[in-house]
């Protein structure tokens, strides 16, 4: 069981002497609910202002219950009384595992109040008790240790790569703001609340406070813009040859039939993948989508679609995403000319950094492309992948994330990013 006994020391329960005085139950999530689960946010990331967005939240909703599984999308609620004090959802997708199309869940939107640590680990039973099949990419040791303790298997790590675009997005050299920074929260960057940099990080957690503010190294503007210019200027030379012969332009409108004939010859060669043909791409990045407008690159060879990226920047405009970024096997040329293109894309749109979360896989860039394009590792920030399947020869094969083309904008991990 991954992360060892002492991760589940927080969901034992409350200490002697301060039960709870109204028992708590799960059950499924009712309508009248609403309200209660939007407070419940509030209290569990009391310094985040999207916490209290509850309309935005509620449009998420409203778009998950609109995929082509969406009758399967499951809620419940821990209550106490007429508290909600836990949520946790479990949202459908659809995959393609050995040839044949599988149907898995993930939980989401896992919150549970510190004082009813128990009940966290009865709503993820529910979960587990209700779903036939799990696929969830987490982060979080305290939730992997759930998940694992109750059936799902650790498939292996996701690479995280990232590339510096701005220097002012430079960390501070002062030790004591590294210690920090590198402390229990650390994790306080943009981007941390219910986005793929700490997904669920708040379940059965005390309240650590205000997360800290990443200090940035003192550099004056002039030496800024001389520094940004460069590193644009080192950019051209690395990539000098990559995939110069495909050619890359943005996709004009929706995802047509051609999406539809890459990702089953992925599916062909790859084991598991999530079913990403062009009805699931436009739902998921679709003018319904939370992520709308995305940029989509798309690499095209006449009028065969070699591969394609999806780009999302967030609302600060700070910080770029490569959500998806899905070549034909084989054709590494056109996951290098997706790369580059990609690069020069968030740096015309002022993104200061680069963040990207995949599984190596045929479908993706090597990763000597990504540190010629000046890319660095980051996996000790990575995000697991986990699975559990009722039948035993698919459970076999998606065990193995050398198995996977996956991308963290594939699943729940980014929903949430605004």
């Amino acid at each position: 069981m991954a992360g060892g006994t002492s991760q589940l020391d927080g969901l034992r329960g409350p200490e002697q002497g301060s039960s709870p005085a109204v028992k708590a139950v799960v059950r499924p999530m009712e309508e009248t609910d609403l309200a209660g689960v939007n407070k419940l946010r509030t209290l569990i990331y009391p310094h985040y202002p999207e916490a209290h967005y509850t309309d935005w939240h509620e449009s998420v909703w409203n778009w998950l219950g609109t995929h082509p599984a969406g009758d399967q999308l499951h809620r419940w609620v821990v209550a106490a009384g007429d508290e909600i004090v836990g949520h946790l959802a479990a949202t459908p997708q659809y995959y393609r595992i050995d040839g044949r199309r599988v149907l898995a869940h993930t939980p989401a939107d896992y919150q549970v109040m510190p004082q009813y640590g128990f009940q966290a680990l009865s709503i993820m039973r529910k979960f587990f008790r209700t779903v036939e099949n799990c696929v969830a990419c987490d982060m979080v040791p305290t939730v992997i240790a759930v998940e694992t303790r109750l059936g799902a298997v650790e498939a292996g790590k996701m690479q995280y790569a990232a590339k510096l675009l701005d220097v002012s997005r430079l960390p501070s050299p002062n030790l004591d703001d590294a210690r920090r920074l590198f402390s229990r929260n650390g994790a306080g960057a943009r981007g941390a609340y219910r986005g793929f940099e700490e997904p669920g990080a708040a379940v059965v957690e005390e309240d650590p406070g205000p997360p800290p503010v990443r200090p940035r190294a003192p550099i004056p503007a002039p030496v800024k813009g001389l520094l940004n210019r460069g590193l644009a200027v080192v950019d051209e030379a690395l990539w000098s040859g990559m995939g110069d012969r495909v050619k890359v332009s943005r996709l004009g409108g929706a995802f047509d039939p051609s999406f539809d004939e890459l990702f089953e010859d992925v599916a062909a060669i790859v084991p598991c993948i999530p079913e990403k043909d062009a009805a699931f791409l436009n739902w998921r990045y679709g003018p319904s989508s939370p992520q709308y407008p995305a940029t989509v690159l798309v690499a095209r060879e006449g009028e065969r679609l070699l591969g394609y990226a999806v780009l999302r920047v967030t609302r600060e405009g700070e910080d770029g995403y490569i959500l998806d970024l899905t070549a034909r096997p084989g054709r590494h040329d056109a996951a290098r000319a997706l790369l580059r293109e990609t690069v020069r894309e968030f740096r015309k749109q002022g993104t200061h950094i680069i963040r990207y979360r995949f599984s190596d896989s045929p479908t993706s860039p090597r990763k000597a492309d990504l540190w010629r394009l000046g890319f660095f590792p980051r996996n000790d920030r990575s995000n697991t992948l986990l699975v559990k399947l009722a039948d035993k020869g698919l459970h076999e094969t998606a065990r193995d994330i050398g198995n996977w083309s996956y991308g963290v904008g594939d699943g729940e991990a980014t929903f949430w990013v605004r």
